[in-house]
């Protein structure tokens, strides 16, 4: 069990690579095998026709969930899935222990449909803090990882978000249409403006990469479930970016923010977007 933050940076100096090694094999196992062979039965809904789950996402998460937990004895895994089967579960993510929040496939639609561009979401966080974020998208073969304080990296080369061109219209993804409700869009009014070009979401896994390599300008997302964000989050505060809810606050993993909130390429970006968001009627 780890005691201070001092032992956890010292775990993830000896063991991010391990970590890496994880996310790959589950990949490699329970993934990548099942992508665009996919059978009917292999497929389920679980919210609606929108909201679909897989054995990929289910038996990669079981991976996952025993690798991580041996890396990192007396850690807590708050998994999409198993959220899902026991939503009590999501509490640890306010407890003390360290807990991993582990997204399986991110963008299952995508995977589903047999498009690339699906992802997994592994982050480390303790008592509400992030402090290492893993995002691998396994069809393009790209891993992009974080650790607090010591920058954001795609396949080892170090991102910049830098700043939006000045002049230029903010290209701005936002939550999908097919995933939001009446008054998560009218959240999302604000930014139908001029100066803001929003387009509708793919993986939120991979939009926030964009941010973090200066692709994407920002994010406006509906919902705060922890697995689609805590990863990206941290990788896109690394590579220099931000990020603030509708209340101009930082987003919280735990929880209790007021939505929708954004993730910028730099503050004054997020400060923007925010306050266009501020203006929708939630």
């Amino acid at each position: 069990m780890i005691e201070d933050n001092e032992t956890i940076e010292e775990f993830l100096a000896q063991h991010s690579v391990d970590v890496e090694e994880a996310v790959r094999k589950a990949a490699a196992a329970e993934i990548m095998p099942r992508f665009r062979q996919l059978a009917a039965h292999e497929v389920d809904q679980k919210a609606g026709p929108h909201d679909l789950v897989t054995d990929a996402d289910r038996l990669a998460e079981q991976y996952l969930t025993g690798a991580l937990r041996a890396l990192l004895p007396g850690s807590a895994v708050v998994g999409e899935e198993a959220v899902h089967a026991d939503p009590a579960s999501y509490g640890a993510l306010r407890g003390d222990a360290p807990v991993w929040i582990v997204d399986p496939v991110d963008g299952t639609r995508q995977f589903v449909h047999g498009d690339e561009g699906f992802c997994t979401l592994i982050a480390l966080a303790r008592r509400g803090v992030l402090l290492a974020s893993w995002t691998y998208a396994p069809a393009r073969d790209q891993l992009a990882t974080a650790i607090r304080g010591q920058g954001a990296f795609l396949d080892g080369e170090r991102l910049h978000s830098g700043t939006p061109e000045p002049g230029r219209a903010l290209e701005v993804a936002t939550s999908h249409p097919d995933y939001t409700t009446d008054e998560q869009k009218r959240g999302l009014l604000g930014l139908w403006t001029d100066g803001i070009a929003p387009r509708a979401c793919g993986s939120a896994g991979l939009e926030y990469l964009a941010v973090a390599r200066g692709e994407l300008d920002a994010t406006a997302f509906s919902w705060e479930a922890a697995w689609d964000h805590a990863a990206g989050i941290l990788l896109v505060e690394e590579a220099g970016g931000a990020h603030l809810t509708r209340a101009g606050e930082p987003f919280r993993i735990t929880g209790g923010n007021a939505l929708p909130f954004t993730a910028a390429r730099d503050v004054a970006t997020a400060r923007r977007v925010a306050g266009l968001l501020q203006q929708g009627v939630g």
